[in-house]
């Protein structure tokens, strides 16, 4: 097996296949540690598949666990709520040192990795094989070719493949922010004010006393947005902004804005032997616009149906079932929320909802976070006894 791109789609891909017998070689364009513009937030389901890949938290400094976190509504109602039950359900760790540790457990695994790789072209793609020319490594074939290289994969765009105009379904700022004294630097903080909806802005907490600051606003029908910039440097002016982030909160480097694919019941998932994974099969939560628990599981899907089946049109229908599986219901169920939250009066309703009862806030924060898939409500084949009640990841 080909794996184009070394983050947590690739890399996850790479360790199940070995996992499943598989030869594996993965190129990425980049030297790791690399950073990647993200919000930097793990979910508790994107935690239980690091445990399983072999990820631990101990060695990494910036690791943060998040115990608190609090919710404020567009006319000014903060909810504040915690986890219940053991273990870790949300976490945040840089994109630097998330990558690079995925990476690292690939090669443990066994994989071939060529960093400073950048694929170029494919040059076949038949019932043999696939075979493709990077620079630095040259041409390399396998039975397999997992694309797992961003939004606007040079994979399918070498394939033909590509939507032209194609701008995603979110776009995100990020900057870091150092020396944090307000309640930012141990509360992960979301802020739903009424010009970001269906939006939002963010704070999450580091383990060093920094935080990852940004936010994320929707696409309407595919148009630009429009006045980005100016939003971003009026947030931090904002008085609950101000207050969360404390008077001694500086502003790292510059800050950085990225696209967010969330199309997935549209994606274009394989051709012959190329298979589509992470943001290139834009596999991203559209309610949230968070996409590395989905960048994993979609990486552990395409590795088992690759694994299961010789020929390829059995592996690809094997991988187009497990996605619709997997991925549809929440889907849908995301867009359906997406269109409520849009508003004033949902944003507030979802926000008193939460603020209920002590177990409504734990039980609502554990669905937020993905303890349980978006729709599982909806889909009964994927009920079980202990549904939002049972343990997060890394239980010691």
């Amino acid at each position: 097996m080909l794996i184009v791109g070394g983050g947590p789609a690739g890399s996850a891909c790479a360790i199940e296949a070995r996992r499943l017998g598989m030869d594996v070689t993965l190129v990425d364009r980049a030297v790791f540690p690399r950073d990647k513009c993200c919000g930097d937030g793990l979910t508790a389901h994107g935690l239980r598949l690091l445990e399983d890949l072999g990820f631990r938290p101990d060695p990494h400094e910036r690791w943060r666990t998040v115990e608190r976190v609090a919710l404020r509504s567009p006319s000014g109602r903060t909810v504040e709520a915690r986890f219940d039950g053991r273990g870790v359900f949300s976490a945040v760790l840089p994109r630097l040192d998330l990558d690079a540790a995925l990476l690292g457990l690939a090669r443990d695994a066994g994989v071939v990795v060529h960093e400073g790789a950048a694929f170029e072209e494919v040059l076949t793609n038949d019932g043999s094989g696939v075979t493709i020319r990077c620079e630095g490594a040259g041409e390399l074939r396998a039975d397999w070719l997992v694309a797992a290289d961003g939004m606007w994969s040079p994979v399918r765009r070498s394939l033909g493949l590509s939507t032209a105009g194609y701008l995603g379904e979110w776009h995100g700022f990020r900057q870091y922010v150092d020396s944090v004294d307000g309640t930012a630097a141990d509360t992960l903080h979301v802020w739903f004010d009424d010009d970001l909806l269906p939006g939002y802005a963010w704070s999450f907490p580091l383990g060093d006393g920094s935080v990852n600051f940004g936010f994320c606003l929707m696409r309407g029908d595919g148009e630009p947005l429009r006045d980005m910039n100016a939003t971003w440097h009026d947030l931090f002016s904002r008085p609950h902004v101000a207050a969360a982030l404390g008077s001694s909160a500086v502003r790292r480097d510059r800050h950085a804005a990225w696209p967010i694919p969330a199309r997935v019941d549209r994606a274009v998932r394989s051709s012959g032997r190329v298979f589509f994974v992470g943001d290139a099969l834009c596999a991203t939560d559209l309610l949230t616009g968070e996409g590395i628990a989905q960048a994993l599981e979609t990486g552990v899907l395409a590795a088992r149906a690759i694994s299961s089946h010789r020929l390829p049109a059995r592996a690809r229908a094997a991988y187009a079932r497990s996605i619709d599986r997997t991925f549809l219901a929440d889907h849908r169920m995301s867009v359906a929320l997406s269109r409520v939250l849009s508003r004033r009066a949902g944003a507030e309703a979802a926000l008193r909802i939460l603020g209920s009862g002590r177990r409504t806030r734990s039980l609502f924060l554990r669905w937020l976070f993905e303890d349980e898939p978006r729709a599982a409500v909806l889909t009964p084949r994927r009920w079980h006894r202990r549904f939002l009640g049972r343990d997060g990841a890394f239980v010691d």
